[in-house]
């Protein structure tokens, strides 16, 4: 089963319900990997008990050898992020496709910056901002 690059995570979970509400769990091994937060709003599928556990195992090998593979950005791209935190020596840190992280110097957290990517790791991207929105836009 060929997945999204959007997809964030894939888990198999039991549908609970409670007067006429229907609930999943998430386990926090989700959340630990910095793909989801709580409180967020996210867009799910369900697939059939029977397909799910190959579907899952599936989409972790393939989530696995797109991130072994490749990272999702390139020297030289153009991306609108927000600064979703700030590192150890200050600079802004955004994610990008399956949670790649960008370092992006001289930010602040929440602002949302256009940024050149202009050195990429297996695990990090660093970038360089372009412009710089006005809040609230």
């Amino acid at each position: 089963m060929e997945l999204s690059d959007d997809v964030l995570c894939v888990f198999s979970a039991q549908i609970g319900g409670q007067n006429g509400s229907y609930h999943i769990n998430i386990p926090d091994r989700e959340l630990t990997l910095g793909d989801l937060e709580p409180g967020s709003s996210y867009r799910i599928a369900i697939l059939s008990s029977d397909s799910a556990q190959t579907t899952a195992t599936e989409a972790r090998r393939s989530t696995h050898e797109r991130t072994a593979s490749k990272p999702p950005v390139e020297v030289g791209d153009q991306r609108t992020v927000d600064i979703e935190n700030i590192g150890e020596q200050g600079d802004g840190i955004a994610r990008v496709e399956r949670g790649y992280v960008v370092v992006v110097p001289e930010t602040e957290l929440n602002e949302r910056v256009t940024i050149e990517i202009t050195r990429v790791t297996e695990t990090v991207a660093f970038g360089e901002v372009l412009e710089r929105e006005e809040y609230y836009q």
